[in-house]
């Protein structure tokens, strides 16, 4: 850890800065600021960057989920620590060898990330609508797998449709009437597309669902995150006929997905 006196600001100097401006965890903030550079200007602008509700990682430059450090750059969708629920059911779904697993609404592609570096032996493949996002997830995912940009299934190779054994999916799920009423680091920072889910915040999900059997293999497993609000739209998406599927939570980092297997 780098020094916290002398002649640079102390973390009680730069922690009563942020929780003036209403980070609420300001102490842990303020020791990442001062871990993060010894440039006493670049953190100066960090702290007013912060103060004014740009989100904390994308000024670090760098997310964690589920103990995976992920790049980030402005402009990408900042990885929640809910999102490790997928990637905890994710890695319980898998059985096989080299199983094909596809990230999709990537973002910075850290749920892709975070299940290559438990299984190295996947072949993964994400896609994101987003040309930024897109460069973000080829930076952290280069030599780990594929990236590929457009809309949905639309982006991905036709040789993976029917052999997919685990899809990740955080589409967005934000109805579209609630993401004024978003934090200002998510509405103010975040692009609108990696936020709004539609009227009822479940568009993509239902989108994803009735699409998902062309590409998923029989006995293969889709997770789509969502809220406790929204699950029974989100799980009432696929068709019982064809998928067997249950509501996960963790309570403990707020999480909720839709577990989705195919018959």
């Amino acid at each position: 850890m780098r020094p916290e006196s002398g002649t640079g600001p102390t973390v009680e100097a730069l922690a009563a800065r942020l929780r003036a401006a209403g980070c609420v965890f300001a102490e842990d903030e303020a020791h990442l600021i001062l871990q993060a550079t010894d440039d006493e200007a670049l953190r100066d602008e960090m702290v007013n960057r912060r103060a004014e509700g740009a989100p904390l990682e994308v000024l670090l430059g760098w997310a964690e989920l589920a103990g995976v450090r992920v790049s980030l750059r402005p402009g990408v969708f900042v990885p929640r620590r809910r999102s490790s629920l997928l990637v905890a059911q994710g890695l319980g779904a898998l059985s096989l060898d080299a199983a094909v697993v596809v990230d999709l609404c990537c973002g910075s592609g850290a749920l892709g990330l975070a299940l290559a570096r438990a299984r190295p032996d996947v072949e993964l493949h994400a896609a994101d609508l987003d040309e930024v996002a897109c460069g973000c997830a080829s930076e952290n995912l280069r030599g780990i797998g594929e990236v590929h940009r457009g809309d949905l299934f639309d982006a991905l190779p036709v040789d993976l449709r029917g052999r997919v054994d685990l899809l990740l999916v955080n589409a967005p799920y934000v109805p579209s009437a609630e993401v004024a009423h978003l934090p200002r680091e998510a509405r103010d920072h975040e692009p609108r597309v990696a936020l709004d889910g539609g009227a009822d915040g479940v568009d993509l999900h239902r989108r994803v669902a009735d699409r998902a059997g062309e590409w998923v293999a029989r006995g293969g497993t889709v997770l789509v995150e969502t809220s406790e609000r929204q699950a029974p739209s989100t799980a009432g998406a696929f068709d019982p006929d064809r998928w067997t599927v249950e509501v996960v939570t963790d309570d403990e980092i707020g999480a909720t997905a839709v577990r989705a297997t195919r018959r």
